[in-house]
């Protein structure tokens, strides 16, 4: 599968998720007390995440591009320009959840200032910097205090040793939750992949040696969502990408995607009956659809590097952007 073939799965994954836009509405449970997190704010903080990778690993002309531009413009609305994330955040100031999905359209450039000062008086408590965190979301909200403006209250490069994967551990303790712990380290120190050199080189050559059964046994067990993002991983590291297992992963992947677009996170998604009905299930799909996009388009960036296409350029601008500010792992 070439780099076009990817992109074209990019493309029909955003087009579902164009299409169930209106599914990542906030309701009127989004400041509830009783409101459930996972149903309101995790699915808007995702969607812009992956909008923003999409629009910065793509030309703005191209569909694909435009798609994610309109979807940011989207979320961020939702949000109502930033007020309620400040509101969210004034109703639970020990919640760090606000800061991580604001981070997320600060870094495209939308900001809400009252935001960043009310977050910022909380991130100087000692409460806040003490907080008990698994390691890898510790790294999450470094890289979200980063982009809202705040000096970070920790290293990066102290954080990612206390990680499962900054123990570089044996890999035949693999598991799902290591895989997903895993995968959001290296989205956390790469800036969503739009950094690879952030990647400390004993934890680049490890990957590049582990991924490939990693991902095969995951594909094998039809578990798409976290396939998509070790396939993620794949295209945020340095160094050239390893195009026999890219090749075989997208062909895999591809079969399991609906003629709607969507990926299940989990399972066939077509029992291969003439006729059959694409699964329309927003939660069970709508994660692994959007990982589909997020992962597809860092792999075209990957596989484009040599030629210094539009993603390379992409991540280089990241590079200088970050050499001026002294920001990052040290390498």
């Amino acid at each position: 599968m070439r780099a076009g073939d990817v992109r074209g799965v990019a493309d029909a994954a955003l087009a579902w998720v164009s299409e169930h836009r209106d599914d990542f509405a906030l309701g009127d449970d989004a400041l509830a007390e009783s409101g459930n997190v996972n149903f309101t704010w995790k699915p808007i903080g995702e969607l812009a995440h992956v909008c923003v990778t999409v629009r910065r690993h793509t030309e703005p002309s191209t569909p694909l591009h435009q798609k994610a531009r309109d979807l940011l413009t989207f979320a961020w609305r939702q949000t109502g320009q930033g007020d309620l994330l400040r509101q969210l955040q004034g109703l639970e100031p020990f919640a760090t959840y606000p800061l991580e999905i604001y981070a997320a359209f600060a870094s495209a450039g939308l900001r809400h200032h009252g935001f960043e000062k009310a977050a910022a008086t909380v991130a100087r408590t000692r409460s806040w910097q003490m907080t008990e965190q698994q390691p890898n979301r510790r790294l999450g909200i470094l890289n979200s205090e980063r982009h809202s403006g705040m000096r970070p209250h920790q290293g990066m490069e102290r954080a990612l040793e206390r990680t499962w994967l900054g123990g570089l551990p044996e890999p035949w303790m693999f598991e799902g939750d290591a895989g997903y712990t895993l995968t959001h380290v290296i989205f956390h120190l790469t800036d969503w992949g739009a950094a690879p050199h952030h990647v400390p080189p004993q934890v680049a050559d490890y990957l590049a040696q582990w991924l490939p059964p990693w991902l095969d046994t995951c594909l094998e067990d039809e578990r798409w969502d976290l396939s998509c993002e070790l396939l993620a991983v794949a295209g945020s590291l340095p160094g050239p990408p390893d195009r026999t297992m890219l090749r075989d992963a997208w062909t895999r992947l591809a079969r399991a995607q609906d003629a709607s677009g969507a990926v299940p996170e989990v399972g066939p998604q077509r029992d291969g009956r003439a006729g059959q009905a694409p699964r329309d299930d927003f939660i069970g799909c709508y994660h692994s659809t959007l990982m589909t996009a997020f992962a597809a388009v860092l792999t075209a960036g990957a596989l484009h590097e040599d030629t210094v296409g539009p993603a390379h350029q992409g991540r280089l601008a990241h590079q200088e952007r970050d050499g001026q500010r002294g920001r990052g792992v040290s390498r």
